[in-house]
């Protein structure tokens, strides 16, 4: 994306141009970007993001004001939003395989958290439910699907982010699959950085 001045010879300019490019504004600052075909990819890579960011984007508006102000600083150098910095951090956070944090910078500081995982399999879904070995700051559990045992769970097996509360156990239907092995691991986090334990694979989940 470039970021244009008099766009086209004129103040403002939007929609497509060429067949080949796109002019349009994002807060009040023009831009032109290449025209794509829009698509609809469900990789592994893909949907590990996209989990992460279904659950910052909906988590934020959780967040108290004192929460939102650290965020402030960083919005500023970047010349975006707290919200947009929120989730931009985030989400390079994630693709670290480090957790969200409420504020900025991350404190990364508390007990790690362990999880007992249940895997109920079913006709097209598979059940999965997440209980945290002690009540505590916890914010949010991911969840990691494979159809072969997983060594190592990361950001790019992930299929779900859900938030997390306490000592609560948290239930996840993961569907529609189709009939197969299905491996999962589990792990939560807190609200300042800081992954627990990862389960161990509860092995082979078949769907029928």
């Amino acid at each position: 994306m470039a970021r244009v001045s008099g766009p086209l010879m004129s103040v403002d300019a939007s929609g497509k141009f060429g067949g080949v490019m796109v002019f349009a504004k994002w807060k009040g600052r023009n831009y032109a970007r290449q025209l794509v075909t829009p698509m609809n990819p469900k990789s592994a890579k893909q949907t590990g993001v996209r989990a992460m960011m279904a659950f910052v984007s909906a988590i934020w508006f959780g967040l108290t004001a004192g929460n939102k102000l650290t965020w402030a600083d960083l919005a500023t150098t970047k010349e975006i939003s707290p919200f947009n910095a929120f989730v931009s951090e985030c989400l390079s956070r994630w693709q670290m395989f480090k957790s969200p944090a409420k504020e900025f910078p991350a404190v990364e500081t508390a007990n790690a958290i362990t999880t007992t995982q249940v895997c109920t399999p079913g006709q097209g879904f598979c059940s999965i439910v997440n209980t945290p070995s002690a009540a505590g700051d916890n914010w949010g559990v991911a969840i990691f699907r494979a159809t072969a045992a997983i060594t190592v769970p990361n950001w790019n097996n992930c299929i779900a982010v859900i938030p997390a509360d306490g000592a609560t156990a948290i239930s996840y239907t993961d569907s529609p699959l189709e009939p197969d092995d299905y491996y999962y691991r589990s792990v939560f986090f807190n609200t300042v950085g800081l992954k627990g334990t990862v389960c161990a694979d509860s092995g082979a989940k078949t769907v029928t």
